[in-house]
């Protein structure tokens, strides 16, 4: 096991406190939430507790909540229920070219069924540019999905002035806000979007759980068919122990937001200039102020990113390249080569995420051992010789 974890934009450790909330519901109380008996209708009251938490979190509505899976089924649910229900009215969606892929990926998948996408470019740190979001829009767009801010470079993206251009054109707008719940403060009502994912294991919660909010009066067909479910709008048995799990981490990730961001983006400081101070031909990636609190991306000239995360494995640091999701792709990462960045310093990525946990003795002893890793890695690179 890695002593030091600092991939928590993959995945977070599921807190002690979050855990003591939900074990009852594994055993004790495992109703189904749909029955009426009483074993029944105390699962009910923990999942409508919970849809309540989330709400607050998001300042809204707790109708306004739905309960899925997790991040990826909220974006499908999202996008494709939003595209299809406004198919008549046009076929046109608006994106960028940094989303993670289960945005892209169900963007794609709609191309194929007749649907045309825009997606607008970014800058050299990764945000999208609001005018240019209003420039995409015509006569038949129906959807625009703009993430809150993204999971490789942790560019925080001007959501709230999207929402207004969204509002003005009276196009829905949706923000895959997986990586903001938690990091950032997120106002649903602030913002001006009609639709929002989020993911509970992304902020110290159970994996498999993960809620879209949806503007009251925003009509979506459902994604999954079968029961009456989550007001017939997301068929299946809710997962009551996750459900549980999702509202006390999201409650507990949005108090003292402010101090804990504070703390992160210091300790994140300090990692970032300690790594560009002691190593030479390392760049930071993604806006150097709108920032996510915990996010330190790199790109480390001369070597291999996988060949550098190996190397920190064997040192006890856990860290990645980019996306967890596209960890088996040997492609450089479609962030990196959007924001301008050529494939060979696209290939030497280094992504080091932070959470509430970590401390400034593990961000010392990485700035100790990852200078070596690197001098090692790039006495071994040929492209080291050529460009040094």
């Amino acid at each position: 096991m890695n002593k030091i974890y600092l991939d928590n934009a993959a995945t977070t450790p599921v807190s002690d406190a979050v855990l003591q909330q939900m074990l009852p519901w594994f055993t004790q109380h495992y109703g189904n939430a749909s029955s009426i008996y009483a074993t029944g209708r105390d699962a009910r009251k923990a999942v409508e507790d919970a849809r309540r938490r989330v709400a607050a979190a998001l300042n809204c509505t707790a109708a306004e909540i739905y309960f899925t899976s997790g991040g990826t089924e909220s974006d499908n649910w999202a996008i494709k229920g939003a595209a299809l229900t406004h198919a008549r009215k046009g076929k046109h969606l608006i994106s960028s070219q940094v989303e993670h892929h289960a945005v892209l990926h169900t963007l794609q998948y709609l191309e194929k069924q007749g649907f045309e996408v825009t997606y607008v470019q970014v800058d050299e740190h990764g945000r999208v540019n609001p005018e240019a979001v209003r420039d995409a829009i015509r006569p038949d767009t129906t959807l625009i999905s703009i993430m809150a801010a993204n999971n490789e470079v942790g560019t925080i993206q001007p959501i709230a002035q999207i929402g207004r251009i969204a509002r003005e054109h009276k196009v829905l707008f949706h923000t895959d806000a997986v990586q903001a719940i938690g990091a950032i403060p997120v106002d649903v009502r602030d913002w001006q979007v009609d639709l929002l994912s989020l993911s509970a294991h992304k902020f110290h919660g159970p994996k498999g759980v993960g809620a879209l909010y949806v503007r009251k009066g925003v009509r979506l067909d459902p994604l999954l068919h079968g029961g009456a479910q989550e007001r017939n709008r997301r068929a299946g048995t809710e997962n009551l122990p996750g459900v549980v799990g999702l509202g006390a981490a999201i409650e507990l990730a949005v108090q003292d937001l402010d101090a804990k961001a504070a703390r992160i983006t210091r300790l994140r400081n300090d990692l970032i200039h300690g790594i560009i101070d002691l190593v030479p031909d390392v760049r930071l990636n993604g806006d150097p102020i709108n920032r996510l609190p915990n996010n330190a991306n790199l790109s480390v000239r001369y070597i291999e990113g996988e060949a550098l995360l190996l190397r920190l494995d064997l040192a006890g640091i856990a860290a990645s390249s980019g996306s967890a999701c596209t960890s088996g792709s040997l492609d450089p990462s479609h962030v990196l080569l959007a924001i301008g960045l050529p494939h060979e310093i696209a290939h030497g990525s280094l992504r080091l995420t932070l959470s509430e946990q970590t401390t400034q003795e593990e961000i010392d002893e990485v700035k100790r051992v990852l200078p070596g890793i690197i001098k090692t890695l790039r006495d071994m690179s040929p492209l080291y010789e050529q460009g040094a």
